[in-house]
């Protein structure tokens, strides 16, 4: 029997604890931990991760603002906000919701970022730090899974573990992760991407499997081999007659095959998204108290 990998009850867990040591903090004279989301134009999905973020910075006792640009705002005006706010001792997370709108350079705003503020894990000197293991503020969606595998007590060390998916924001980052040499790293890594050949053959062989594909239901029973962890971090909204919004969600992995053949795999809904929210939470905290783990 598989079990469970519950994203929403660790991120209840790492709530409480951020709240706990916010309080304390107070307690002491520090300020409210603030975090700034920049939200251009109205898109749907934006809109509600950001509600959700706003949401969980209250939950936990942090300040948040948003700051709203249309669509049409240029990234030079978008570039002088962001100077502006790197500048703001107040303020000590910012993210910049993605995507942008087609005629703005994400990498440049992504780069215009003071690197302590970058919570999102993005920025360039960010990167290169979690590289090659120095103190950085890693991409939330690694982050959480490397978490959700150590609250767990999920052993890394000496496992073959197979990443899905190339991303800078997901597959790339948490490759390098689960190599480094500590205690929840110390794997041997394959990356596998569109151009892989014998895919199906690599993914039998992984005791870890980290779907970051894009694509739904891609990862099938004949894809895992027997007691494997598999880690899903797609989300895709499919038409359901059988809820009420008429909407359903659904990941990378073909959960009811795959599952059976598992020792743990995270769900979609519940799994991987909760942390990645938490994580953004964690590097705020960390950016307001100067600290790394």
């Amino acid at each position: 029997m598989y079990n469970i990998i519950d994203g929403k009850r660790i991120a209840t867990i790492i709530k409480r604890e951020i709240a706990e040591e916010v309080e304390k903090n107070i307690s002491c004279g520090m300020k409210k931990p603030h975090l700034v989301t920049i939200l251009v134009g109205n898109d749907g999905a934006s809109e509600t991760y950001v509600s959700h973020k706003i949401k969980a910075c209250k939950a936990v006792g942090f300040s948040s603002s948003i700051i709203r640009f249309s669509d049409k705002v240029t990234e030079n005006e978008l570039i002088i906000k962001i100077k502006e706010i790197n500048k703001d001792k107040d303020i000590d997370g910012l993210i910049v919701q993605l995507p942008l709108a087609k005629h703005i350079s994400e990498e440049n705003i992504i780069e215009t970022i003071e690197p302590s503020k970058d919570v999102d894990g993005f920025h360039p000197i960010n990167m290169g730090r979690m590289t090659i293991g120095l103190p950085a503020y890693v991409s939330a969606t690694p982050q959480g899974i490397v978490e959700l595998l150590r609250r767990y007590k999920i052993k890394t060390s000496g496992k073959h573990c197979v990443v899905i998916g190339r991303s800078n924001i997901v597959g790339r980052p948490v490759s390098i992760l689960l190599s480094q040499k500590n205690d929840y790293g110390n794997a041997t890594v394959t990356l596998c991407h569109s151009r892989t050949k014998n895919l199906k053959e690599i993914t039998k062989k992984a005791d870890i499997l980290i779907a970051a594909i894009g694509q739904k239901e891609f990862v099938t029973e004949d894809m895992v081999k027997k007691d494997a962890v598999v880690i899903d971090v797609g989300i895709h909204r499919v038409k359901s007659k059988k809820t009420k919004s008429g909407w359903k969600l659904k990941g990378d992995v073909k959960f009811d095959e795959v599952a059976p053949k598992c020792k743990y795999i995270t769900p979609v809904p519940g799994g991987v998204g909760p942390m990645t929210i938490v994580s953004l939470l964690t590097n705020t905290l960390k950016s307001a108290t100067n600290k790394f783990d």
